[in-house]
């Protein structure tokens, strides 16, 4: 997984959920990780980026911060695009000055949902919407920059990680919902591939291992609607809050999501990296993480008391 002879690797977004399991899965991999978040370097400002990253001169720049307030960004469309479109062109240009590797994530909303089967990556992207539009226009600016980028899409983001962000994720959610009284509505239209962050992140390192580059999918696996896997949180948590299926006809959201956005990772598995694990082993795998962070935290008060 060398670029340029180096074991050096700069990763932008490394306090979320994708960001500590690069930094980890790396660190295995006796690389010298530089971490950066928010607010060390903001990644919209081009000339912080170049300076950023010529002190750390990485042979490996992995992007993974993003704008993803999917409805806020049809509000506030300039700063959906600045994030994640702008800032990968500011990763870009300095990873053609630096001739180092870029990894940029993007999502399976650069589809409109329509084909009825898992999105390949020879499928034509359309985006439906100003957070879509803006993370496909990222993926343009990599590919416009570098000769060799290496983009990859994945889908409905969580990891252990989010116990520790302002947003959590999907399953910390449902499971802060779950704490209160109201009946839980989630949609069941919409199909998806949710994903393990520390899969991703581990499939990530195996594609680079092989040389991979290009646009890779590499997501949860199994399509699934979002009612049947909050139906699985639930279960798996050993809980049971009243659940009831919607659609988006009757949730309203500002901005308009594909129906059935699930990734197929076939390319990805052709160079002979690891499927992912089922939705199921990762879910039993996030709550056995999240266990051991609630432990550490009860140990952490009582040394503290």
């Amino acid at each position: 997984m060398s670029y340029r002879g180096s074991k050096k690797a700069a990763i932008f977004g490394a306090g979320g959920q994708l960001g500590v399991e690069l930094t980890c899965v790396l660190r295995d991999r006796g690389y010298e990780v530089q971490g950066f978040d928010r607010s060390d370097v903001d990644i919209c400002d081009a000339a912080a980026v170049e300076n950023a990253l010529m002190q750390a001169d990485p042979a490996i720049v992995f992007n993974a911060a993003a704008y993803n307030m999917v409805d806020v960004a049809e509000r506030e469309p300039l700063a959906a695009f600045q994030t994640n479109a702008l800032a990968v062109r500011n990763c870009a240009m300095a990873c053609r000055q630096l001739d180092a590797q870029l990894v940029h994530y993007s999502t399976d909303y650069v589809f409109d949902g329509f084909a009825g089967r898992p999105y390949t990556e020879s499928d034509k992207p359309h985006p439906l919407g100003a957070y879509a539009v803006s993370k496909y226009a990222g993926e343009l600016y990599a590919e416009a920059y570098l000769e060799n980028p290496l983009i990859i899409r994945t889908s409905g983001l969580y990891g252990p990680g989010g116990l520790h962000t302002a947003r959590g994720n999907f399953i910390e959610l449902m499971l802060r919902l779950a704490r209160g009284s109201q009946p839980i509505r989630v949609v069941e239209d919409h199909v998806a591939t949710p994903t393990y962050a520390p899969a991703l992140a581990e499939r990530t390192a195996q594609l680079l291992a092989r040389g991979a580059t290009g646009v890779f999918h590499v997501a949860g696996g199994t399509p699934i609607s979002w009612f049947d896997f909050a139906r699985m949180i639930f279960r798996l948590a050993g809980v049971a809050p009243e659940l009831r299926p919607t659609s988006d006809r009757e949730y309203r959201t500002d901005a308009k999501r594909p129906k059935f956005s699930a990734l197929s990772n076939a390319k990805m598995e052709s160079l002979g990296v690891a499927p992912m694990p089922s939705i199921e082993e990762a879910v039993a795998d996030y709550f056995a993480r999240r266990g051991e962070h609630a432990q550490r935290q009860s140990a952490s008060l009582k040394a503290i008391s």
